[in-house]
């Protein structure tokens, strides 16, 4: 019975994340309560208190905890082979990935409660975004550096054009998420966002 214990409490665990993270982000912070969160995770209130000693310290837990889907995106902004005749196919293949994972429904809804609570919780929106959105412009930034250095690309500010990349792709879609409060493109769209932004992107930079 005893050797299970840890396992049993890492699925009570695992279970009051997922609730929170669908709670919060159907209700917003201030509209969840720790009774919601019990509630869908199948557990005593005083049990989630045992897991997490209050709402903003799940509340971080979760957000936080998002960053770790970052790695894969980090993994496929590193790897564009230095082939000039393929260079506008790499870019549209990374970017058309790129804008499909930053325009899921989910992270869109993240995103919005995140910026949201941002005076709240600034030291949260800053960590959410260094470790996350951040991290993905350095490594896009140092890929477009060894680009340049052989040949591919010409900046003097990698950084900066790394945020120019984004900025093409990301500009349309998310705002209107933002203000709309739900995606409002289709998969259509992102295409042609894609195709749009790369181009943009290498006049400016090839």
């Amino acid at each position: 019975m005893e050797s299970n214990a840890p396992g049993r409490s890492a699925r009570k665990h695992q279970a009051i994340m997922e609730a929170a993270t669908q709670v919060f982000l159907e209700k917003g912070y201030a509209g969840t309560s720790m009774d919601d969160i019990a509630k869908l995770a199948a557990v005593s209130k005083q049990t989630v208190y045992k897991h997490f000693a209050d709402k903003e310290k799940l509340f971080a837990e979760i957000v936080l905890a998002t960053t770790d889907r970052v790695d894969s995106m980090v993994d496929l902004v590193a790897d564009i082979p230095a082939d000039a005749a393929a260079l506008e196919g790499n870019l549209n293949r990374l970017a058309r990935r790129f804008l499909g994972a930053l325009t899921q429904p989910q992270v869109l809804q993240l995103r919005r409660l995140i910026i949201a609570n941002a005076e709240a919780f600034p030291d949260l929106g800053t960590a959410w975004y260094e470790k996350g959105f951040e991290r993905v412009l350095a490594t896009l930034a140092a890929t477009f550096k060894r680009l340049a250095d052989q040949g591919l690309l010409r900046m003097d500010d990698p950084l900066l054009a790394a945020n120019h990349f984004a900025g093409l792709l990301l500009w349309i879609p998310v705002n209107k998420a933002m203000f709309t409060g739900s995606p409002q493109h289709t998969e259509a769209d992102l295409d042609h966002y894609t195709a749009a932004g790369v181009r943009a992107f290498l006049a400016a930079y090839r």
